[in-house]
């Protein structure tokens, strides 16, 4: 079996409990030293393999996968798999060559900014769509044309910008198209990792403030008006809404309160 794990943000306690078990289990470990923090490695077993993918092609990785058909291997990747994670590739292989395989979610590196942050990035009336993307760069040919920064930004929707940190001038001109220059904005360098670190900004004065954290690697930044200040209500707790689990009450009934 080939398990391609989430590792999570970083900090080695915010992989999740399957992944967890899946490296205590497996005879070999396929890993991104530039991506994922050694820690993650203290789940695995002392007579693991463990192979650094981050000096690795594509087919290094497959190769390790050929040799060992009757392992149980775990290809552990930043985050969540499922974005930004390269396996589409690898479980094409799998299902070519007859291998089973399963992908066990991570954690995101949005919400691990999120929460260091300390902001609901869905908040009502003023954005309920997140939109993760990237500036297209050597992998530009990748990037569907209809997919940029600036269409993304004229819907006002909170944007978590993934793999642009170095490029700041060309970032801020993206969102400025779209975003009004006040728009809140947050550089998160290494979310959930020991040295993480937040810095509050405006779409604004971006590119400076990128500039000066002097990340351009393992920063993900978010942008939209939800990073705001206080947020109207939710409709979901309020006492006049009403919805299968609970019957609506106005102010002041004991309707649906314990005795």
């Amino acid at each position: 079996m080939i398990s391609f794990v989430g590792a999570g943000p970083g900090a080695a306690d915010l992989i999740t409990l399957r992944g967890r078990d899946r490296l205590a289990q497996a005879d070999i470990v396929v890993w991104a030293s530039s991506l994922v923090p050694e820690a993650l490695l203290a789940h695995c077993r002392a007579d693991a393999a463990v192979h650094d993918s981050s000096v690795m092609t594509l087919e290094d990785v497959l190769r390790v996968y050929e040799a060992d058909p009757d392992a149980a291997i775990v290809r552990l990747h930043s985050g969540d798999p499922s974005v930004y994670g390269a396996i589409q590739e690898q479980i094409d292989w799998c299902l070519e060559h007859e291998r089973d395989f399963e992908i066990v979610p991570g954690v995101s590196s949005v919400s691990a900014a999120a929460a260091l942050v300390r902001r609901e990035l869905t908040i009502p009336k003023v954005s309920q769509s997140i939109v993760l993307t990237r500036l297209p760069g050597r992998t530009a040919a990748s990037m569907p044309e209809r997919e940029t920064i600036a269409a993304f930004a004229a819907t006002g929707c909170t944007m978590a910008v993934f793999l642009s940190a170095a490029r700041p001038v060309e970032l801020q001109a993206e969102l400025l198209t779209g975003y009004p220059p006040d728009t809140p904005a947050a550089i998160v360098v290494r979310a959930s990792w020991d040295d993480e670190h937040v810095v509050m900004t405006t779409v604004a004065d971006l590119a400076d403030s990128l500039k000066a954290t002097g990340a351009t690697t393992t920063v993900l930044v978010l942008v939209g008006p939800a990073l705001a200040g206080a947020a109207p209500r939710s409709h979901l707790y309020s006492p006049d809404y009403a919805h299968k689990f609970r019957r609506r009450s106005m102010p002041g009934s004991t309707v649906g309160r314990p005795a």
